[in-house]
């Protein structure tokens, strides 16, 4: 019995010893895991220190500087300090995450829910306070002069450090909006406010809204729901005006650029001259297929000029603003993808196209800006592989191309103000989070962190990478590949296809764990393979790549993803009467595609917040790939999927956020009341306090929700 009992005992160690070394996500962790303690370690608010060869990095609420020499760091903030000062001045402390961004070598911004602070570090003291409150937003610090500009509803305001407040505007009409972005956030446009480079002027953008439809919401807080609407231009319908104004902080006077006929059109990609005489906008055609760069005088707002034109039969989208450089302030880049590809253009102040200089079947995805003599331009690019990033200098006057980030994976970078050195940051399916000091060269200067693997106690399954071709027969198509825990080939599995499949979005890249969330690995776990294929029409494959879907949405998608199919088949371990298809907005576009134009194929899908029809989506994006309903009817008609609601089999559950001011609930409510009419039965849940995407702890629900939906049908 003795000899029994020892032998139990052991039995029950060794099972408990492997469990702890290995271990299945929980289904928490797969949906908030992933951006909490399963993230790679990395350094937080990493950033060079102002007119520098240090970089300083915040942990835990206190801030180290790092240096080129060796691996030592120096504590030159730390977290009690900063409390005393606060204290001084009756201010409550910041969080460990409030926002340190270096205003000069010695001055930082504190960013905390109250307060933007400026804080000597040398002397340990608040130099200057300003307090906000809870309807201030988009705020904008200009570095040179000190100021703030922000909006407080739908009003715009500039303030210096002394709190010295003035209203640029005061417009009682709430349908007309200042300083926020516009044209909804396309064309690059990420804010409403553009200081000039000494901090004398503010561009600003005004948006007239009261032409355009009023959309409803709901709010269902109140203990009577209350209406809560949004403008919101639906494609071949009325959009808003927008102007740029000019306030002078000087003066106090606000001028308006004169950019003329026709009122409706898409005022993109503000810069400023670097003696701040000048704006120049890329100002795009209500069509989005002409785009004119025009310059106008600051002081005056007259058009001086229009110095190039880009046009193209399907669309024009202008993304990024051009670069001046400082010594020769004559000469800027300029980004576009006019020859198929996104390119780095150098032209001089009369316009002029001085050389182009990136070329390639490849696209430049960031300009990083230049060395302290402006010789050398440093960018990223696609140039080793669609599935990677890599960082590279280019010589103004030969063209000469360096690779400084030779590694593979995907790569971002950092350079010093000097440009002479760069912090390196990457990852690949082999390594989680890397970054190194790299001179101008691309020489190694050191390490400075390599991070283990945060899923190292976690039996993760195999994800493959692999390769097919297009509908076309001769496009390459990129994909990944996770194969069930424990996989035996002999078995019969069911698949999961997880699809987005639009414009602006690459779903597969060689970066930790493929590009792919937790949850695709959860699935695998559960005895799934999931894949993902990123079909023409997706990202940084060049225009005509991304165009293939131009006045006809979803119809070469769909007709690459069942490439995808064909290649699950093909595998011989997976079940072809159980495969699935998942994705959310024009991924859920997508999911009620296929599952409708390809009925007999899919037995089980989930979509989210999903496209169903194209006329009621937002114009600037919906015209740009369909044009208008009235110029392209049959194209809407061909791609709208209430057309296809009858021809639905297998079981579909649709997912939508109640509040979804992207993609509106009526797009789901239409595709509901058509499967009622033909007799069709479809699960669909809201999200009731939700907009486009479902975020926050109640992502975990939203995971359960999917996954159970698989689980029971699939």
């Amino acid at each position: 019995m003795k000899k029994k009992s020892v032998l139990l005992i052991w039995l029950i160690i060794s099972f408990v010893t492997v469990y702890s070394q290995q271990r299945i996500l929980t289904i928490d962790e797969a949906a908030i895991g992933q951006y909490r303690n399963f993230y790679p370690q990395y350094l937080q608010q990493l950033q060079w220190r102002s007119n520098s060869e240090t970089f300083t990095f915040n942990k835990n609420g206190n801030l180290f500087e790092g240096n080129l020499k060796d691996s030592s760091k120096t504590e030159i903030l730390n977290s009690s300090e900063i409390l005393k000062a606060f204290k001084v001045h009756n201010l409550n402390s910041p969080s460990p995450y409030s926002s340190f961004l270096w205003v000069n070598k010695n001055l930082l911004k504190i960013e905390t829910t109250e307060n933007i602070i400026l804080f000597n570090v040398n002397s340990k003291k608040i130099e200057q306070y300003v307090t906000i409150d809870s309807l201030t937003e988009n705020i904008d610090f200009c570095n040179e002069s000190k100021m703030l500009a922000y909006t407080k509803l739908n009003n715009l305001y500039v303030s210096d450090m002394q709190s010295n407040e003035k209203a640029i505007s005061n417009e009682k009409n709430t349908g007309i909006i200042f300083g926020k972005s516009v044209h909804r956030d396309e064309f690059g446009i990420v804010k409403g406010t553009f200081w000039s480079s000494t901090g004398e002027k503010l561009a600003f953008y005004r948006m007239d809204e009261t032409m355009v439809t009023e959309y409803p919401l709901v709010d269902i807080e109140p203990r009577i729901a209350e209406l809560k609407n949004i403008r919101y231009p639906m494609a071949g319908m009325q959009s808003h005006i927008v102007t740029v104004g000019v306030f002078s902080v000087e003066s106090g006077k606000t001028i308006y650029l004169k950019t003329g006929e026709p009122v409706v059109q898409y005022l993109t990609n503000i810069s400023w001259s670097n003696d701040d005489k000048y704006i120049f906008i890329a100002v795009l055609n209500p069509q989005q297929n002409y785009m004119k760069f025009n310059q106008y005088d600051a002081t005056t707002g007259d058009f001086v000029k229009t110095f190039f034109e880009e046009k193209n039969e399907k669309y024009v989208e202008p993304l990024n603003p051009i670069v001046f450089l400082k010594k020769s302030s004559d000469n800027f880049i300029w980004q576009s993808q006019r020859d198929g590809y996104n390119h780095l253009y150098l032209y001089n102040a009369n316009g002029d196209l001085l050389k182009q200089l990136t070329k390639g079947e490849w696209v430049v995805t960031d300009f990083l800006g230049f060395d302290q003599e402006e010789k050398v331009a440093y960018y990223i690019s696609t140039e080793k592989s669609p599935l990677e990033r890599n960082v590279y200098s280019v010589n103004l006057e030969n063209g000469k191309i360096i690779c400084l980030t030779p590694a593979q994976g995907y790569h971002t970078a950092m350079f010093c103000s000097s440009g002479k050195y760069l912090i390196d940051q990457y990852s690949s399916t082999e390594l989680p989070n890397v970054y190194n000091l790299i001179d101008a060269n691309g020489k190694k200067v050191r390490e400075i962190l390599n991070a283990p693997n945060p899923l190292k106690d976690i039996s993760l399954p195999e994800m493959q990478m692999f390769k097919i071709k297009a509908t076309d027969e001769k496009t390459d198509l990129y994909g990944r590949i996770i194969k069930p825990l424990n996989f035996d080939a002999s078995k019969k599995y069911p698949a999961i296809l997880y699809v987005y499949g639009g414009p602006h979005a690459q779903m597969v890249e060689n970066s930790w764990l493929g590009g792919a969330p937790l949850w695709d690995y959860y699935m695998a776990q559960k005895g799934y393979v999931v894949i993902t294929v990123d079909n023409r029409g997706s990202a940084n494959r060049g225009f005509e790549f991304e165009s293939v879907i131009h006045r006809n949405v979803g119809t070469n998608e769909a007709l690459d993803q069942m490439e995808t199919v064909k290649y699950l088949k093909n595998l011989g371990y997976v079940d072809e009467k159980r495969i699935g298809v998942h994705g959310w907005s024009y991924g859920g576009f997508m999911t009620i595609n296929l599952m409708t134009t390809f009925s007999d194929v899919f037995k089980t899908g989930v979509a989210g917040g999903p496209v169903i029809d194209w006329k009621y989506y937002e114009v600037m994006y919906g015209e740009r790939y369909m044009d208008t309903p009235q110029e392209n009817p049959d194209g809407y008609e061909n791609t709208s999927l209430l057309n296809k609601a009858k021809i639905l089999k297998g079981n579909l559950l649709i997912i939508h956020g109640y509040i979804d001011n992207t993609v509106v609930i009526q797009h789901s409510l239409s595709f509901i009341q058509k499967c009622i009419e033909n007799g069709i039965l479809v699960d669909y849940f809201l999200y009731p306090e939700h907009e486009h995407n479902v975020r926050g702890m109640d992502r975990i629900h939203l995971l359960k929700k999917i996954t159970k939906y698989f689980d029971d049908y699939l």
